[in-house]
């Protein structure tokens, strides 16, 4: 199966600087699914997309869209591939229809099919109701959800989302979340790259973290699904508040016999955590422990790790590398 979206050892370095924004990244996008790119500021996420989608020449290695070369086959690239930024790029005065068709004009199809476009991409991202108010009256939500539909004026194969929710309330999210799923099912391919770690792991099959070590570009340092990425960090952690700051000693010392690794305390939440490779045995060691030595726990959980401390975790571990 050839994949929707590929990249070989991506370099790039942009005038006047000293480090590469990209050094070796590489990716492989199956057809039909949602791939995130997650990285701190800086890792060069955008930069990567800007070169898939031919709107940047990469300095070195090979990336191909559909099997598309997007160095030496942009245009057929472009043909295959819409982009959706981190704002919504409609006009406020047009209603949904209008900004549609004019946009299918924008992309030369002829007067009555960029209409008939407008109406099937209306219905599709739940704005029907909607098609002849004017996009300044939209919600943040419905806006994103234009924004989209305008991205899929050409039905693309492939579907780059930078950020896609960036500044919009839960409903709103969850509303552009409903819209990408939709896409997928349909067979669209989405590369996501989103800040918000939550987001990622509602929407993608697999996710690519990337880090710039120090004097290098950035690169893919860990690639997984959600939960392959969770257990790479240590499966498991066992979570424990004590209910008196003066016992938090005590009991980072016990978890610690019990996790076999150095723990983790936030003195300030009363707080301390470690991974652990057996949850019930390790949960069962904790409770009699503290039974045993008169600590008293005000929280006592095993669960998976977050996202969040996934992204933390190797990040840090890729920037120090």
């Amino acid at each position: 199966m050839v994949a929707a979206v590929s990249a070989e050892a991506l370099r790039k370095r942009y005038p006047g600087s000293d480090e590469p924004a990209l050094d070796g990244f590489d990716l492989s996008v199956p057809p039909g699914t949602v791939h995130g790119l997650l990285g701190p500021n800086g890792a060069g996420k955008t930069t990567a997309v800007r070169i898939l989608a031919t709107l940047l020449r990469a300095d070195g290695g090979r990336a191909t869209i559909d099997g598309f070369d997007v160095a030496t086959q942009a245009a057929d690239v472009r043909r295959r591939v819409g982009l959706a930024g981190q704002y919504a790029a409609v006009d406020e005065i047009l209603d949904g229809r209008g900004n549609l068709v004019m946009f299918g004009r924008l992309f030369h199809l002829p007067r009555v099919d960029a209409r008939r476009r407008a109406g099937e991409l209306l219905e599709q991202f739940g704005l029907a109701d909607t098609g002849t108010r004017p996009v300044g009256k939209y919600s943040g939500g419905m806006r994103r959800r234009l924004d989209l539909a305008v991205g899929m004026i050409l039905a693309p194969a492939v579907l780059f989302l930078d950020e896609p929710t960036t500044g919009l309330d839960p409903r709103g999210r969850a509303e552009v979340w409903d819209a990408v799923r939709a896409l997928v099912a349909a067979g669209t391919t989405v590369l996501l790259t989103t800040q918000y770690l939550e987001e990622a792991d509602q929407l993608c099959d697999r996710i690519s973290v990337i880090a710039a070590p120090k004097g290098k570009g950035g690169r893919v340092v860990a690639e997984g699904t959600p939960d392959e990425l969770r257990t790479r960090i240590g499966g498991d952690r066992i979570d424990l508040v004590v209910r008196h700051a003066a016992d938090l000693p005590r009991a980072a010392a016990l978890v610690e016999r019990v996790a076999g690794v150095a723990a983790e305390t936030e003195p300030a939440t009363r707080r301390v955590a470690a991974p652990v490779s057996d949850r019930m045995e390790a949960l069962a060691a904790v409770v009699h422990g503290l039974q045993h030595e008169e600590i008293d726990a005000e929280d006592l959980t095993v669960r998976r790790p977050t996202l969040d401390e996934v992204f933390l975790q190797l990040t840090r571990a890729g920037v120090a590398a």
